[in-house]
Parts: C-alpha cells; sequence; structure tokens
C-alpha cells in the first residue's frame, strides 16, 4: 500500500468516529427539542453535515485509491448512514490498515510471496 492510500484510508478513518458521535447528538438533539424548551438542532445539524460531507470525501478518496469492489465501497458508505455505522467503519478501517501493514512488512523481508 502506498502512502497515498493509506493516507486516504486514515483521514476516512479519523473523520468516521466524530461523523457517528455527531449523528447520535443530532438524534438526542431532535428528540429534545421535541420534548423541552432545547433547541441545539441548527448548531448540531451544521456540525454533523459539515462532518458527513468530509465523511463523503474522504470516502470517495478512499475508494477511488483503494479501488474496492461496489460491495465493499457501498458497505462504508451505507455505514455512514446508519446512527452508530461510524464506530463500525472506523474498526474495520483500523483493522485493515494494520493488516496491510503487517503484509508489507513481511514482503518487505522477504517472510511471504504476498
Amino acid at each position: 500500500m502506498d502512502i497515498k492510500t493509506a493516507s486516504a484510508l486514515r483521514r476516512l478513518r479519523l473523520v468516521s468516529a466524530p461523523e457517528a458521535v455527531s449523528f447520535l447528538l443530532l438524534l438526542i438533539c431532535s428528540v429534545l427539542k421535541r420534548t423541552t424548551e432545547f433547541n441545539a438542532v441548527p448548531a448540531m445539524g451544521m456540525i454533523h453535515g459539515v462532518l458527513f460531507v468530509l465523511y463523503v470525501l474522504f470516502w470517495l478518496d478512499a475508494w477511488n485509491r483503494t479501488k474496492w469492489d461496489l460491495k465493499t465501497g457501498a458497505l462504508y458508505f451505507v455505514l455512514s448512514v446508519l446512527p452508530a455505522g461510524g464506530f463500525f467503519a472506523e474498526r474495520k478501517l483500523k483493522r485493515e490498515a494494520e493488516a496491510a501493514v503487517i503484509a508489507s512488512r513481511a514482503r518487505r523481508e522477504g517472510v511471504v510471496g504476498a
């Protein structure tokens, strides 16, 4: 894996958890708006919107660089629209990055022909 691909995956991973947190907070703010006088939906909506747009841009970049198949690319997008999906995306991307590092080190040391 080259450095640009690794960077794209890292950016996607780093934005996925905050995007999931902002989505959950937006849902909580929506409930509070309906049940109390507290209305943080406009502010939380803006924060979540920015994080979601960043997630989609980073997702497109990662998909372009990694050459994921349609199933994998769609999975990461679907995880972005589920309330806690960003946490699963972050975990899956972390495992994928660790596996790529291990495979790269093994190839460099000549341990395997991978």
